[in-house]
């Protein structure tokens, strides 16, 4: 188990650099959840757990200094847990929201602390000192990820044995209400979706959509091949407008001239 805490720990710390650095977004549930699997042996449970998650997670964005509860730390927990402790997907990410909220505070504190060395940055950049600022970067970038590795190795070694204990003393009923929670955060995470890209003109295949999954039963895999082939068909068919508009306006501009 100490070598598994270990390399989910050398993971979490990638993710914590790429999550607000590099974004390359391998921190996010779907890449992370498989990969915690595979560090756990149950890459089958990750990859599940990892999509529960992705759409719990999917509206849910840092913005500026506003935090949301740490989408990497809780997929991580979540996985493990769903792996280690035998519970459903649904179940692990009710588990693992105490611990997104944790590391949410976390990363405001560290973020805070670090306003003395932005003025630091300021009196280098006015020396011209590159290296110092530098320095100051890679000092960031540090203590980040050895924030996001703790937390994490934390979270595996020890959190998994605390919530053994519970799922065994714990009333099913709570657990069963634990996972119809879960069930719901996918529904929250469209809806904040939704609510930052949400257009009129969008409304119809919404409801298309809805229709061809509840009525029809199609697979959601169905139903996304489909509307990808519609939207191709709307960029080209929009391109194809935009061009011949185009032409037209330098046609007439030619003939003006």
């Amino acid at each position: 188990m100490m070598y598994e805490a270990l390399l989910v720990a050398l993971w979490a710390a990638l993710c914590g650099i790429d999550k607000y650095d590099v974004a390359l977004n391998f921190h996010r549930p779907l890449i992370t959840g498989p990969v915690i699997g595979f560090i756990l042996g149950d890459v089958h449970t990750g990859l599940i757990a990892g999509a529960a998650m992705e759409l719990a997670w999917l509206g849910l964005v840092p913005n500026a200094g506003s935090q949301p509860p740490d989408v990497n730390i809780g997929a991580i927990v979540g996985t493990a847990f769903a792996i280690k402790l035998g519970i459903t997907p649904e179940a692990s990410i009710g588990m693992a929201i105490p611990f997104a909220l944790a590391m949410q505070a976390l990363v405001i504190f560290l973020f805070t602390s670090f306003s003395p060395v932005m003025q630091k940055c300021d009196r280098y950049a006015e020396k011209g000192n590159t290296a110092g600022i530098d320095r100051m970067l890679y000092l960031g970038l540090l203590s980040r990820a050895l924030l996001y590795g703790i937390v994490a190795f934390a979270a595996v070694y020890y959190g998994t044995q605390a919530a053994d204990f519970i799922i065994r003393y714990l009333p099913e009923k709570i657990i069963n209400g634990m996972a119809i929670a879960g069930k719901m955060m996918p529904a929250v995470g469209f809806a904040m979706l939704l609510r930052t890209m949400f257009n009129v003109k969008l409304l119809p295949h919404f409801f298309i959509g809805f229709v061809l999954t509840t009525y029809f039963k199609l697979p959601i895999i169905a139903v996304a091949i489909a509307f990808l082939c519609v939207a191709v068909l709307d960029y080209f068919q929009t391109g194809k407008n935009a061009d011949s508009k185009g032409n037209v306006m330098s046609e007439d501009i030619h003939d003006e001239l």
